[in-house]
């Protein structure tokens, strides 16, 4: 069988480089292509030697058509308007394009939507199998449990611009599914005052902290009456999200076009 060829979006960042050194690591997968923005310094140095490796021979480029042209999937950590337009690109190529960016508006959504008519689009808040099976448990749990408050809590690093974070709202999602309800008619992202009154029956709360250098820490609480059971998870290392990103990769190769989810991936 030959190898899946991939082109890694924002190669010189932290995911980029993680991506690059874990498909070179892996088997069954090949980098074709480096992507950047237009501008970036480190256009047309070796992706590579970028990410820590012997030189490779593939350079940053700010092309993304003619690296989608010889591409089999683009996996794409990037911003939401490039992951948008990486989106209709991937479409118009019928390649895989595995999403793992956060931070959508409803119009990017319906875009994304669009494009996953002509395109296997895998798109989650979070690519860690480990985080995708702490939300089919936290649906499970806001099931079974229907009368206990639900309280979300994660932190990353101080450099994280979004929150709560897509996992966090991935989590959040996953207890209000759970329940039966929409997440936004039912969603508490912030607290502050005196003025507050009781909490309100069937919400389900976030709480975001930013310091250091955390990856990524996420808990899922259900409080009841005398009781409080927390689910958890710890990323301890970026490549946790490269290896599930380039799993959702293969797995979506021959699939039906169509908008997927890393619990597609898994079964779940």
């Amino acid at each position: 069988m030959s190898e899946l060829k991939i082109v890694v979006t924002g190669a010189s960042g932290r995911m980029g480089r993680t991506l690059i050194r874990e498909i070179a690591q892996g088997s069954g997968l090949t980098l074709c292509g480096a992507l950047e923005m237009e501008g970036h310094p480190n256009l047309g140095l070796d992706s590579g030697t970028l990410a820590g490796m012997q030189p490779n021979g593939i350079k940053l480029t700010a092309d993304p058509l003619t690296l989608l042209a010889q591409a089999q999937a683009v996996v794409d950590f990037t911003t939401p308007m490039v992951s948008t337009m990486l989106a209709e690109l991937a479409a118009q190529a019928r390649i895989v394009h595995v999403i793992g960016t956060t931070g959508f508006d409803e119009k990017s959504e319906a875009r994304i939507k669009a494009a996953a008519r002509h395109a296997v689009i895998v798109k989650s808040g979070n690519m860690s199998m480990g985080v995708n099976l702490l939300a089919a448990l936290a649906e499970r749990a806001a099931k079974s449990l229907p009368d206990y408050d639900v309280e979300v809590l994660e932190m990353h690093h101080r450099n994280k611009v979004d929150a709560p974070s897509g996992t966090a709202l991935l989590l959040g999602a996953a207890a209000a599914k759970g329940r039966g309800v929409p997440l936004d008619k039912h969603w508490v992202k912030a607290r502050d005052g005196h003025n507050l009154g009781p909490r309100a029956e069937g919400s389900i709360g976030f709480a975001t902290l930013r310091g250091g250098s955390v990856v990524g820490e996420h808990s899922v609480i259900f409080a009841g009456t005398g009781e409080r059971i927390t689910l958890s998870h710890s990323a301890e290392d970026r490549s946790i999200f490269a290896h599930g990103a380039l799993t959702a990769a293969k797995w979506g190769h021959g699939k039906k076009p169509g908008l997927y989810a890393m619990t597609d991936v898994l079964g779940l």
